[in-house]
């Protein structure tokens, strides 16, 4: 609640002028009742109505036959609040009573009934006095009530009021003056306070802010606009970062789709213009022909594919597979290759078979092309081990290690991205530079985990980890 109150001024301000205001009227009602207020059957009252209720008791009284009484219902009433009755006739003598202690008389004269209207709390109640006519006789008659109540009579005197009047008004003007002031101080502090923050916002749209001290009741705002011009700071160096990998991509693309196509275009021209070629050149010339159109749909698979799998727009349809085996006839066909004949490639498994649900086609495509991404890009003597063992989070560990040129941290940190191709792109020219992101898209699209670790001539080791059993799903 704290922190909600600090990111809203208006809010912090509202609820300390409304907590004022509350515990103000609390106290104050709180005051009156407890010097006004007595309880009775039916609640708390205002000291006042012992004297209503005196009033009121009146209608209760009635002449029956000569006798003056009180009705049932009126009995009925100083039962339930515990109160008494007694009733006077002209000459001071009682002529009715109902619950009457017995320390009070059975006539009174004049001056002890007028005594009443200001007598105190004795013998356990307080009494009071009214009238009741009655075929032109007036009785009166006296109520009893167990309450300690006060009866005071406030006099002042008339001519110091009339002097004070204008000193009230005079304090009630300057009261309002000052309020008012203290409105516009505030008013004024505040319409600063947010121009600055409307500042700050204009300054973040147009580059130019500058970092704010997150001080006062608005250091949750200052803060926001302190991360907001930070985050978009960052996103904005981000984007530019990739804007400009997408365009050396794009450069890189365009390069190696070009590539292939000039033999292609030359020796087209060739067949097209020398009709005396003998069968063995025509041959060869198909072949050249062949090889980079063969390249160049595969520089577009590439790229259809990456976006494929970004999209969620690829089949995917795993099926149960023995694993070893099928990595196993994986390194076997990548070292049958005649472009790897010459190569060192090592197959070691600690597990004698494992069942995993796949997607073969997929799969294959993903350690593939990280097996040939590291004997393209490194020495002739370089040696690729490929390792299938059981992780300790009972996964299935995939490491592919090489003892080649290694990687540097520059490199590892945008290996994952499509538009990246590594800083030695005269070595990486032949690639389309989507062979890792594929690989990461495929692993992820089975639920699974890839990492690398490399070091400059030391070498580098993928790890695919791969879920089984109850994980796979």
């Amino acid at each position: 609640m704290k922190n909600k109150l600090k990111r809203n001024p208006f809010m912090y301000t509202a609820v300390i002028l409304a907590a004022l205001f509350i515990i103000l009227i609390v106290s104050a009602f709180s005051l009156f009742y407890h010097v006004f207020a007595i309880p009775e059957p039916e609640g708390l009252s205002l000291a006042s109505w012992p004297d209503r209720f005196t009033d009121d008791f009146s209608f209760w009284i009635e002449e029956k036959d000569g006798s003056i009484g009180v009705k049932q219902t009126g009995l009925k009433r100083l039962d339930e609040y515990g109160l008494w009755v007694q009733i006077i006739d002209e000459n001071g003598q009682e002529i009715f009573s109902h619950n009457k202690p017995a320390c009070y008389p059975k006539s009174y004269s004049m001056a002890e009934l007028v005594a009443f209207s200001e007598s105190r709390y004795e013998n356990g109640h307080t009494v009071f006095i009214s009238d009741v006519t009655f075929s032109n006789r007036t009785f009166n008659y006296i109520v009893g009530f167990p309450y300690a109540i006060g009866k005071t009579m406030l006099y002042y005197n008339g001519e110091n009021v009339a002097r004070l009047s204008p000193f009230i008004k005079s304090m009630v003007f300057f009261s309002a003056c000052v309020v008012v002031l203290a409105v516009f101080v505030y008013a004024f502090w505040l319409s600063r306070k947010l121009s600055t923050i409307i500042g700050g916002i204009r300054d973040i749209t147009e580059n130019s802010y500058k970092p704010m001290r997150e001080t006062s009741i608005f250091s949750e705002v200052y803060s926001s606009l302190n991360k907001m011009d930070m985050e978009i700071r960052r996103s904005e160096k981000i984007q530019q970062e990739t804007d400009c990998t997408r365009k050396e991509w794009i450069a890189n693309i365009t390069h190696d789709l070009k590539t292939p196509l000039s033999p292609v275009k030359g020796y087209a021209e060739l067949l097209s213009d020398e009709s005396s070629l003998d069968l063995q050149t025509v041959h060869d010339y198909g072949e050249i022909i062949l090889k980079n159109v063969n390249h160049i749909e595969k520089l577009i698979n590439d790229l259809k594919l990456t976006y494929q799998l970004e999209a969620g727009a690829i089949p995917y349809t795993p099926q149960e597979v023995r694993i070893v085996r099928f990595l196993k006839e994986l390194v076997i066909d990548i070292v049958n290759d005649p472009a790897f004949e010459k190569r060192t490639i090592e197959f070691e498994s600690e597990l004698p078979e494992l069942m995993i649900a796949v997607d073969p086609d997929l799969l294959r495509r993903a350690v593939g092309n990280i097996v040939i991404n590291a004997l393209v890009h490194n020495p002739l003597e370089t040696k690729v081990k490929i390792t299938v063992a059981k992780s300790p989070n009972s996964s299935l560990s995939i490491s592919i290690y090489d003892n080649g040129n290694g990687m540097s941290e520059a490199e590892l940190s945008g290996l994952w991205s499509r538009y990246y191709r590594g800083t030695n792109t005269k070595e990486q020219s032949a690639g389309s530079g989507l062979g890792l992101a594929i690989a990461k898209q495929i692993i992820t699209l089975h639920n699974g985990d890839i990492s690398v670790k490399s070091s400059p001539g030391v070498g580098t080791e993928f790890i695919i980890l791969l879920p089984f059993g109850a994980d796979a799903n």
